[in-house]
């Protein structure tokens, strides 16, 4: 049966990083090497996954939310992982899935941390309470120079305009950047540093090396993925 060669038990990984990174694609290619390995794939994003969550999307990356300072805009992020966590995620979690989230609290920590302003204490009290208890299993935090990032973001929206943290200038980015890799230092069982300047496919075979590393699978089990 599918999962057979993995713990049954649900699964949380997290993707984490920079605009322009490669989550989404690296997101999908490890979805796809999952599948027919694990009981069920769950994939989702934040701020988003659900239909509340997906309106505070659009209202903060529009800009909209901006005016009420990284406070404010943390408490709406606050708010739409509430509901993506009770709806989504643990539900997920609980029937055994593997759960792969484009991006989740540290982005909160590391994306408000950068703007400045907001008590670092402050941020980690608020996110104890929105997750409680939940954390991921493993953290993907996919590393690229804000200047790679940015210049792929930009070809990838092509016409469309910037959206609210894309339009921030490359000190945020920079900001932003060593931000992402302090949450790696700090939880480095959590954690794994991925080189996403490096050529998709490469990225996502130590992706699946990390989980593999993390999940071991018996021999007849890992040939399957080669």
């Amino acid at each position: 049966m599918p999962g057979e060669g993995l713990l049954h038990n649900g699964r949380f990984i997290t993707f984490e990083g920079g605009e322009g990174a490669g989550k989404s694609t690296q997101i999908r290619r490890l979805a796809s090497a999952l599948r027919g390995h694990a009981r069920e794939i769950v994939v989702t994003r934040e701020p988003g996954g659900t239909p509340l969550a997906e309106k505070l999307r659009g209202f903060i990356l529009a800009g909209k939310a901006r005016d009420f300072g990284p406070f404010g805009e943390a408490l709406l992020f606050s708010a739409a992982r509430i509901d993506h966590i009770d709806r989504i995620i643990r539900p997920a979690l609980a029937r055994g899935a593997f759960v792969l989230c484009d991006r989740f609290a540290d982005s909160t920590r590391a994306y408000q941390g950068a703007r400045g302003g907001m008590d670092a204490g402050m941020l980690l009290a608020m996110e104890r309470v929105t997750l409680a208890g939940l954390r991921p299993d493993l953290t993907f935090i996919l590393d690229i120079a804000p200047e790679t990032g940015m210049a792929r973001a930009h070809a990838r929206r092509g016409a469309a305009g910037a959206d609210r943290f894309e339009a921030e200038g490359l000190a945020f980015h920079a900001e932003l950047r060593a931000k992402f890799l302090d949450i790696a230092r700090e939880e480095p069982e959590r954690c794994r540093v991925i080189d996403a300047s490096r050529p998709e496919a490469e990225v996502a075979r130590a992706i699946l090396a990390a989980c593999l590393e993390k999940w071991p699978l018996p021999e007849a089990e890992e040939k399957k993925w080669a």
